[in-house]
Order: structure tokens, then C-alpha cells, then sequence
């Protein structure tokens, strides 16, 4: 057997001269050799102890360091991701009142304009407004821009060919009563020429639940029960008067009553075209519904 240069200096001492000479070449004990298996050994005199070996980091270690980069990672991510939306959140907060709804919109056309105008200066909303216990209001135009465009009314049905301009509301302190104008246009039919009474439906639900808000908790309630009777046809293009009454309160239940008729000038007969009963509760998470519906 012929030993390597890296063989362990103590088994090169303890062999026997003997055996040495015959197995080990002379080569290997010269000089040279010895100062470079002592050196492989042995540091040296004063030289500072050789560290022992790091032990590798616990599983815990590298858990909480791989969730730590992982949490960095994703909130990089989600501001990256939320920034284009931060005005949109922003505006959310704001709260609207009822005389900002009533400024905040301009009318995006002619058509627009002119229906706006009528409205505004028709008589029923002079009557209106001499009432010190009705309060005015665009109740659409409270939501923040952000969440108005996902809304079914104040966004998808509202607009040229739709409900043309956000509907003026009034209501009586308390949840008493409501009153609003509306006008709908020429895009809303069913038959040819006829509103879709679904939309009708809509409206009915919408305005009659905003009339009774005030006589509930937190001015916040939900449909239960909402009954309809088609009275007349309403034709495309035509301004309509909702009127809503609150008839009985019962802690969380408000019973309504209201209809659509025709908007008619000063000492004529509206015609009924649809009348409505409903009953609306406020449910135990009202709280939080009020803080998300801006339009109560």
C-alpha cells in the first residue's frame, strides 16, 4: 500500500521505520513535504482556533423569513396594483349632502338641458319648495362617482334615451311622504312605444323604500313585500311624478303606499299610471348598510 500526501501525519509517525522505508517513498518525508502536512494540520503557534462549522437556520427561521419577503412581495403588489383606484376610494369617504346632489350635476347635452329646465321650473316643483318640511335632493347624485357608475339607477339607467337627468326628489321630515319628477326616454321600451313595466317596477321599489328611510333605524330598509297594478300604459318620452306615502311604523317595518301618474301643468287631473303597496324592514346589520348607502 503506498500512502498519499494527504495521509494523517500520526499514522506516518507511528509507522515502523521498517515497513517505512519499504512502503513509504523517501520523497515524503523531506522537508517540503512535512512543513505542508503540518501546515494542513496545524494553524500554527498564537494563530486563533479554528471556528467550528455554522449550523444551518431552524425551520422556524427560514418560515418566518420566507412569510416576511412574501408579505413585502404582495403589499409591493397591491399598492402597485391599487394606486390607479386610490382617487376613487378617496372620494368614497366624502360624504355628500343634499345640496351638493343638487349642484353637483350639469346636464351633458341639449336634450339634457332642456329636460332639466323643464323640471326645475315646472309648477308641481315651485309647490314643492314653498314646503319648508320638504326637503330637496338628487338622491343619485349623493353616491360617490365611483360607485354611482355600477348603480342600476343613478348609473346603468341613467342618461340620454334613459331616465334622462337624475330625478329631483323631495321628502318630508320623518319618512313621511316623498314626491319626485322624472323624465324617460325612448330607449326604456318593452312594446314598441311603451316603457317596460319592469323599470316602472324599479322605480316604484326605489322611491316608495327612500320615502320610508327616515321613519326607520339607521334610514336604512330592504324590500319585503312589494305589490303592483299596472293601471296605463306609460309612453317613451314622457315625464313621470312618483308619490309615496308612509302609513304605519312598527319598530324595524314601515308599510308605504305610492304610485306613478303623468306630469301635468297647473289644474289639470294627473292619470295613474301604475300604484304600488310595499313593506320594507330594517335588518339587524343596518348600521352597516347605512354607511355604504349614501342615496338614504
Amino acid at each position: 500500500m503506498t500512502a498519499t500526501p494527504f495521509a494523517p501525519l500520526r499514522w506516518m509517525i507511528a509507522l515502523p521505520a521498517s515497513r517505512a522505508g519499504r512502503s513509504i517513498p523517501n520523497a515524503l518525508f523531506s522537508p517540503a513535504a512535512c512543513r505542508i502536512l503540518l501546515r494542513r494540520y496545524h494553524p500554527g503557534v498564537g494563530a486563533p482556533p479554528i471556528a467550528p462549522p455554522a449550523s444551518p437556520p431552524s425551520r422556524l427561521r427560514r418560515a418566518i423569513a420566507f412569510g416576511a419577503y412574501g408579505l413585502l412581495f404582495a403589499s409591493l403588489g397591491f399598492i402597485a396594483a391599487a394606486s390607479p383606484l386610490a382617487p376613487s376610494l378617496l372620494d368614497a369617504t366624502k360624504h355628500r349632502s343634499d345640496e351638493d346632489s343638487l349642484r353637483l350635476y350639469v346636464p351633458e347635452d341639449a336634450e339634457a338641458k332642456a329636460v332639466d329646465d323643464y323640471i326645475n321650473n315646472h309648477p308641481l316643483a315651485a309647490t314643492m319648495r314653498r314646503d319648508a318640511d320638504m326637503v330637496e335632493s338628487r338622491p343619485h347624485m349623493r353616491l360617490p362617482d365611483g360607485l354611482r357608475r355600477h348603480n342600476l339607477t343613478g348609473g346603468t339607467l341613467l342618461g340620454p334615451g334613459r331616465i334622462t337627468v337624475p330625478p329631483i326628489c323631495w321628502t318630508r321630515n320623518g319618512g313621511k311622504a316623498l314626491v319626485s319628477i322624472s323624465h324617460l326616454g325612448t330607449d326604456m321600451c318593452g312594446h314598441p312605444g311603451i316603457v317596460h313595466g319592469g323599470l316602472l317596477a324599479t322605480m316604484l321599489d326605489e322611491g316608495l323604500a327612500r320615502c320610508c328611510f327616515g321613519a326607520l333605524p339607521h334610514n336604512v330598509g330592504v324590500t319585503a313585500k312589494l305589490e303592483i297594478n299596472y293601471r296605463r300604459p306609460v309612453h317613451a318620452g314622457t315625464y313621470v311624478v312618483l308619490r309615496a306615502q308612509t302609513v304605519r311604523v312598527e319598530g324595524r317595518k314601515a308599510w308605504v303606499e305610492g304610485q306613478l301618474e303623468t306630469l301635468v301643468d297647473e289644474g289639470q287631473e294627473p292619470v295613474v299610471l301604475a300604484q304600488a303597496t310595499a313593506l320594507f324592514v330594517s335588518p339587524r346589520f343596518a348600521s352597516v348598510m347605512a354607511k355604504l348607502n349614501a342615496t338614504s
